[in-house]
């Protein structure tokens, strides 16, 4: 078995790579874990708020809002920090922002649980960035598709999150005391991750071929921007999931919030499944042939939620609708990151783009939901991922390794 060239020239060991791939694995769950805590307490949050569904749609968009702020700054965050260091310190405040929600709900105050979910959303934003950077460095060390499994480790957070969320609204634990108990967890994996992670600038050249500065900014050029919208369309696909799923089935199907919370489940484990079985299909087929399979999927499944005329057939279709989810995001950040130099820029331009989905989604869908029913507001889901499909191509892989990279990545070593 070969050693990648850019793990030579690191100056880290195997081990070394190994430990900081393992820490990024649990600073991905992290976050996970968090939302899918908040995400799975959406209907009881809106019956102790009272709220009407366009009110959690703008409830809702505080997450959205926080987040793109956040990525508006993210990429200068990281170039200046590094993402080491800004992982620790956005992830914490995203906590503190978890804890000021549930006071908001404990509380019944509409406008401290929106502003608990901005603080919450900006700090998950930039930490998004970081923790993609971070990733696709390691990637690129390890020679050989990982991101991905990095996106299911998110996913194996979010089932987490859903189990303890059903669980707690089983035992009728208040969402204050759940959420911030989530917070705590959460730091205290974080204690855990920082020590093994690296920086991201490890091995790569201090100066672009000829002599020249590496570059340190990107221009947002058209390619940029198109992988930016094959993410913004999975991010709209994955975001209403997690957004409006429990709530569908409930008010769509008529189910009770505990099946919400488990249908919810049931898409987050296709999702995760999906990203990890994604690996090899990418390395067999390549970034385009697969993501097109992806949101063909996503859009059956989408369809099977809107017009299943029982809850278990809606739930089928979540499961298709979480295995076609399940690899746009991912794929789009390690597009993003093919050159390292400009990895946290453009990681943090397309982040902005496909967050965007975030931002617009929530009160899309619940102005829409609240004028014609929840099911028919999903249609505009269905929209955006047949766009997906349309511009997958964006994702291709490079012909070449980037210039400013100092050695070939392999898809067939492995560390």
């Amino acid at each position: 078995m070969s050693t990648p060239a850019p793990l030579l020239d690191s100056g880290l060991t195997r081990r070394q790579v190994l430990a900081w791939r393992n820490a990024v694995f649990l600073v991905f769950a992290l976050p996970g874990i968090a939302f899918a805590s908040w995400a799975s307490r959406i209907p009881a949050v809106r019956d102790s708020l009272d709220a009407s569904t366009d009110q959690m749609g703008v409830i809702l968009a505080g997450i959205a809002i926080g987040s793109v702020l956040g990525l508006l700054a993210s990429g200068r965050i990281v170039h200046r920090f590094g993402a080491r260091r800004t992982i620790a310190v956005t992830l914490s405040i995203g906590m503190v922002g978890l804890i000021i929600t549930g006071f908001g709900v404990s509380a019944g105050a509409f406008w401290v649980v929106f502003a608990g979910l901005a603080l919450f959303g900006a700090g998950n934003g930039i930490c998004d960035v970081a923790m993609n950077v971070s990733g696709a460095a390691n990637e690129r060390l390890l020679g050989r598709n990982v991101m991905p499994v990095f996106h299911a480790f998110f996913s194996f957070g979010t089932m987490i999150g859903a189990g303890l969320g059903a669980l707690a609204e089983a035992l009728d634990v208040p969402v204050a005391v759940h959420l911030g108990m989530v917070a705590v967890l959460v730091v205290a994996g974080l204690v855990v991750a920082y020590r093994g992670l690296q920086s991201e600038l490890v091995g790569a050249p201090a100066a672009a071929p000829g002599g020249q500065p590496a570059r340190r900014g990107v221009r947002i050029d058209l390619a940029t921007m198109l992988i930016g919208l094959v993410v913004l369309a999975a991010a709209f696909s994955e975001g209403t999931a997690n957004d409006w799923l429990a709530l569908a089935m409930v008010d769509g199907h008529e189910t009770s919030k505990e099946t919400g919370a488990i249908v919810f489940g049931v898409f987050l484990t296709a999702m995760t499944a999906g990203r990890l079985l994604g690996v090899k299909a990418l390395d067999h087929w390549g970034r385009v042939p697969v993501l097109r399979v992806s949101f063909g999927l996503a859009a059956v499944g989408l369809l099977g939620v809107i017009f299943a005329p029982n809850p278990w057939l809606a739930a089928a279709g979540a499961v298709a609708w979480g295995l076609g989810s399940a690899l746009g995001f991912p794929v789009g950040m390690s597009a993003a990151a093919d050159d390292p130099l400009k990895a946290a820029r453009r990681v943090g331009a397309v982040a902005t783009v496909g967050y965007f989905a975030f931002l617009v989604g929530p009160p899309v869908i619940g102005f829409l939901g609240e004028a014609f029913g929840i099911l028919p507001a999903l249609l505009v889901v269905l929209v955006l991922v047949l766009v997906g499909f349309l511009v997958s191509s964006a994702v291709r892989e490079p012909r070449r390794p980037p210039a400013s990279w100092p050695g070939p990545r392999s898809s067939s070593s492995a560390v």
